[in-house]
């Protein structure tokens, strides 16, 4: 017996060792206790689960698809993916004793994207505000990369995650997040750009989208859609006015022989637009019957630039909360100099956003004797024409930017890379499910062999599937 417990004493004191190091590796590790039974955790390497814990990770489950070296926040239908995962988990009968433990052991932008799910999974499910969430993920000193556009040069803005838990709680108190009645396969399949490049931004108010084009074709590896390919979901959706801010590669009257209104709207791609730009286009979405489409060349920059002033005008949000709502929904929105602009912008917007609603009480209270509230009051004539409508000659000189009609503009070149990144994406899937078959039709020839199936059965799977 003695020479037994001898034996085994070496191999205790291994277990107990390696217990040690674990124990030792874990102390470098950040634990956050989200509520009593969810755990979020930033760790050196992966984990399992054990009798009294289920961990679980998504850093390869869902990734965020880059321009350039932007890298977050994930989109609108990874977070309800994610949503979807941790409610179903923290719901289950057999989960119901453990601790459900979230974990990222990524890099640092896993490690943003992988707080910012867990913080706006806080808020939308837990009845947690932005900064209780917020000030639990940084309360082990934890600090995160902040995330940054789509631009190719150097960051100019910095987008936090606090910023992004601000914009998922003011979207649910003004109904724009609804997951009951989100469509998470309409959202991925509108997205891609072979099926239109659209996301709606306010549901029922704002869409924005990559600019049509003449004639439906391919252009530098990017699908290109005429005005016609639009109506059918334009009309189903009460789209009733488009807003153009790039230059004209298409007649407007496509869209207006069809009974939309058309606006256009040119500033120079990349660039930030002049007051008179911002007071037209807050007209024309404040007296707008139904929802609005915009769209520039990539719907990106310039869109989400304009579509984030009137939100800032109406809703009273930050900057920072506009630029970050627009990210997740449509990653790369807001652009380089833009993101600076939106947020000079913010102060003289809230203004006038308060003026505006002043005037709106005065109107449903009877004082006001008007059909139509303007913010732009100074660029309408009595008689409602436009003091500042431009000659054709004012108009053809503004429409004669040199890299817009001719180069390769910044919105040409997003588009392009979204297109690719999307087909490697369904490459990705392809492949996946030609190895899926190849492993079926291994199995069967497996079963041909040792119970003598018919070969005219294996030869018909083969060439059925065009394998040769």
């Amino acid at each position: 017996m003695k020479r037994k417990s001898e034996k085994r004493r070496p191999e205790s004191m291994k277990k107990r060792r390696a217990a040690q190091k674990e124990e030792a590796e874990l102390k470098s590790d950040i634990h956050i206790s989200v509520s009593d039974q969810l755990y979020f955790a930033v760790l050196q390497q992966k984990i399992k689960s054990t009798a009294d814990r289920h961990c679980f990770c998504i850093d390869d489950e869902l990734s965020y698809e880059n321009f350039y070296a932007d890298f977050g926040p994930l989109n609108l239908a990874m977070f309800y993916h994610f949503c979807c995962k941790l409610t179903k988990k923290l719901k289950s009968c057999t989960l119901a004793k453990k601790k459900i433990v979230f974990y990222t052991c990524g890099d640092q932008k896993k490690q943003a994207n992988a707080a910012y799910l867990i913080g706006s999974y806080a808020v939308m499910h837990l009845q947690k505000t932005p900064e209780e969430a917020y000030s639990l993920l940084v309360s082990r000193n934890s600090t995160y990369l902040p995330f940054r556009d789509a631009s190719f040069g150097t960051c100019m803005y910095n987008l936090n995650i606090l910023d992004c838990l601000c914009a998922v709680y003011k979207a649910l108190q003004f109904g724009w997040l609804d997951f009951s009645q989100f469509d998470v396969e309409e959202y991925e399949h509108y997205e891609r750009a072979e099926n239109g490049d659209f996301n709606w931004i306010i549901p029922g108010k704002f869409l924005a989208f990559s600019g049509p084009h003449p004639k439906s074709k391919m252009e530098n590896g990017y699908p290109l859609h005429a005005p016609e390919a639009y109506f059918p979901y334009f009309t189903k959706h009460n789209i009733t006015t488009i807003v153009r801010l790039n230059k004209k590669m298409y007649d407007a009257k496509r869209f207006t022989d069809m009974g939309f209104e058309h606006h256009d709207l040119f500033f120079v791609d990349g660039s930030t637009p002049n007051d008179s730009i911002v007071r037209k286009f807050l007209n024309i979405c404040e007296n707008a019957d139904g929802a609005i489409a915009v769209h520039c060349k990539a719907g990106l920059g310039r869109t989400g630039t304009l579509i984030g002033c009137y939100m800032m005008k109406h809703y009273r949000l930050t900057a920072a909360e506009a630029i970050a709502w627009m990210r997740i929904c449509r990653p790369g929105s807001v652009i380089g100099p833009q993101q600076n602009f939106v947020e000079d912008k913010q102060s003289s917007l809230w203004s006038e956003g308060d003026v505006f609603r002043e005037k709106m009480n005065e109107q449903e209270n009877g004082k006001l004797a008007v059909t139509r509230i303007l913010s732009g009051v100074d660029d309408i004539t009595i008689n409602g024409s436009n003091k500042n409508k431009m000659s054709k000659k004012e108009e053809a000189e503004l429409y004669n930017d040199d890299e817009e009609m001719n180069g390769i503009t910044q919105g040409d070149k997003l588009r392009a890379l979204k297109s690719k990144r999307q087909a490697r994406a369904s490459t990705g899937s392809l492949s996946w499910l030609i190895a899926m078959l190849l492993s079926s039709l291994c199995s069967l020839a497996l079963w041909w062999i040792v119970y003598g199936f018919p070969s005219s059965i294996l030869h018909f799977c083969i060439d059925g599937l065009g394998f040769h």
